[in-house]
């Protein structure tokens, strides 16, 4: 009867353990309101809390099982929870967004986590892993010596919660049961992950970013229809002169933007003095950026192969960590750099393994990554952590100067990376409108030296004998405005960041105004400054004359007119969706459009 009693005992502690660890999962999402977490649980979404509460439960009996030891598991399920939820709510106060399951590989990213949390608590996270860690790897050790009886139970346990986890992985198949489940009360938000996790809960918004192809398959794919497409592009494509082969350099400036294009925000002084004195001389405007506060890699994504996040499936939220490692060739500007002659260097002053770098730029192609460690330049400014953007600029000097080979350098920067308070001793500038604002003015200050260096940067470009072109633009806004200076705001406003290109000789013309996509940066820079196009470029030169501009959910047409909606006519649709065929063809078809010279 004690024995009975006891396993009632602990069936119940598990039950409560369960539900628990999912509300507080809920309450994380939701800022930490547990009057939503609670109706979500037990008045809005009973059934999918339920659900979730099942995925739970077999997470903890596989930790336990393997671990040999209830109190083990739960110790480290609790610690997983406690960890997912923290940077569940710190991901969506800085940038409006979820976690997925591809940051879990973020994990061994331990300098990363260090300045986002601070010395002291990154210590004791730290000290909390390892502590958790070791008391496993002992269990794990004496659970060996179970008795026999309760050794079978374990394996079988095991067993069952492994084959479990596998099955629930592959969550995205249509037969899968719980996917089905699911279905018969979940309404699913592709365009809005925000949305999804809020409707569906963590778990299953989590579950549905699980595997899953880059992109559905177009109506009218085949190599004929590839064949056709890179036929009719063929034809536009016209020759630059064979001679003129300019040194070419991309800068991806963190967090780069003009705080004073939003509403509600008033400044004192002006921050990107020395960068407008640079924008106002060649071509420049404003970039629309998938992401605001993050979401750095898909725009590198975006600038260095011409392909859209928004023709992907939504469910890819990061292809540089979910996809690109698993190609084995993927054209870009790189690839197309190396084909015409080019050495491509890549540079970032920061860890190599961050967004599966290393690997992704091997993928596409690179000659040499240089990072933090290989870097011969590593100043910082006065208490900012990150290398700065006058060093890193140095190191691209120093590249563009070892040969007369020509050279396409790739700098993604760090200066301007938050957290923004406390940086700089002596901040030079105010802000009112916001709660935020010493962040904000923080901010102000590293956009200034960044503005600084940049225009520095373009004058000794000046000095070199050699011809070179930039393609400098910030990644997306920082995620340091209030919710009440958001909402001031439309979603476009909140989107858009600076760009412009240089030419060293001046060959560039100056344009008020213009708004562009990142995977137009290549084909307008080689239009600009006279270089031999591709194909591919001719195609994306097109679609750029019916949409200057798109990201999910965000379409500017030619009338300068923001829609939420993509709407076309046959003529537009066409273009629209030859591009569509290609980038399928290369993400996630039979790459015919390679055999056929289409991005040479």
């Amino acid at each position: 009867m004690n024995k009975k009693l006891r396993y009632l005992g602990i069936g119940i502690l598990i039950f409560c353990g369960i539900i628990f660890s999912n509300l507080f999962l809920q309450w994380c999402q939701n800022d930490l309101s547990v009057d939503l977490a609670v109706k979500f649980a037990f008045s809005w979404h009973t059934e999918k809390f339920f659900l979730a509460s099942l995925v739970l439960l077999v997470l903890f009996l596989f930790l336990a099982s393997l671990a040999g030891s209830l109190i083990v598991g739960a110790s480290l399920y609790s610690l997983f929870i406690a960890m997912i939820g923290f940077a569940t709510y710190m991901k969506m106060t800085f940038r409006q967004e979820p976690v997925y399951p591809d940051d879990l590989t973020m994990i061994t990213q331990l300098g990363f986590f260090r300045e986002v949390l601070g010395t002291g608590l990154f210590l004791f996270v730290l000290i909390l892993m390892i502590v958790v860690a070791g008391l496993f790897i002992y269990q794990l050790y004496r659970s060996f010596f179970l008795a026999k009886n309760k050794q079978i139970m374990r394996v079988i346990m095991l067993c069952f919660s492994t084959l479990g986890l596998v099955y629930i992985s592959h969550f995205n198949n249509e037969t899968n049961l719980l996917r089905q489940a699911y279905n018969k009360t979940a309404l699913w938000i592709p365009y809005s992950q925000e949305m999804n996790y809020y409707n569906t809960g963590f778990v299953g918004g989590f579950l549905y970013n699980l595997r899953v192809d880059a992109m559905e398959e177009p109506d009218g794919y085949s190599e004929e229809a590839i064949e056709d497409i890179a036929e009719k592009y063929q034809q536009e494509v016209e020759p630059g002169e064979d001679d003129d082969q300019p040194n070419i350099v991309y800068v991806m400036s963190e967090s780069f933007s003009n705080p004073e294009h939003l509403q509600g925000l008033s400044i004192s002084g002006d921050p990107l003095k020395k960068y407008d004195e640079v924008a106002d001389q060649t071509y420049s405007g404003r970039m629309l950026s998938q992401n605001y506060g993050g979401g750095t890699a898909n725009i590198e994504f975006e600038a260095l192969t011409s392909f859209s996040m928004e023709l992907l499936n939504p469910q890819m939220t990061t292809p540089y960590t979910m996809l690109v490692p698993k190609m084995a060739q993927l054209p870009s500007l790189v690839s197309l750099s190396e084909d015409r002659g080019y050495d491509t260097t890549a540079i970032h002053p920061y860890d190599t393994s961050m967004y599966k770098r290393q690997d992704v730029y091997s993928t596409l192609g690179f000659d040499q990554f240089i990072d933090q460690d290989s870097m011969d330049y590593t100043q910082t400014i006065e208490n900012n952590p990150y290398i700065s953007d006058e060093a890193a600029y140095q190191q691209v000097l120093d590249t563009l100067k070892e040969d007369q080979t020509p050279q396409f350098v790739h700098l993604v920067t760090m200066q301007t990376h938050m957290p923004y308070d406390g940086k700089y001793d002596n901040v030079n500038y105010q802000v009112t409108g916001d709660e935020n604002n010493r962040n904000i003015e923080g901010y102000l200050q590293d956009i200034s030296y960044s503005s600084q260096a940049l225009q520095d940067f373009t004058e000794e470009l000046a000095e070199l004998p050699e011809r070179t072109l930039v393609v400098f633009w910030g990644d997306h806004l920082p995620g340091i405005y209030s919710d009440r200076l958001q909402e001031q705001n439309s979603t476009a406003d909140l989107h858009q960041t600076e760009f412009l290109m240089v030419d060293s000789e001046g060959g560039l013309t100056h344009e008020e105004g213009e708004v562009t996509s990142p995977f137009y940066f290549a084909p307008n820079l080689f239009q600009q400054a006279g270089l031999e196009t591709t194909p591919f470029y001719e195609l994306l030169l097109d679609l750029e004359k019916i949409l200057p501009a798109f990201e999910p959910r965000m379409y500017l047409d030619n009338d300068d007119q923001w829609h939420e909606e993509l709407t076309l006519n046959q003529n537009q649709q066409e273009i629209y969706n030859d591009y569509r065929l290609i980038q399928y063809d290369i993400l996630q078809g039979e790459q015919y459009s390679l055999q056929n010279e289409f991005f040479d």
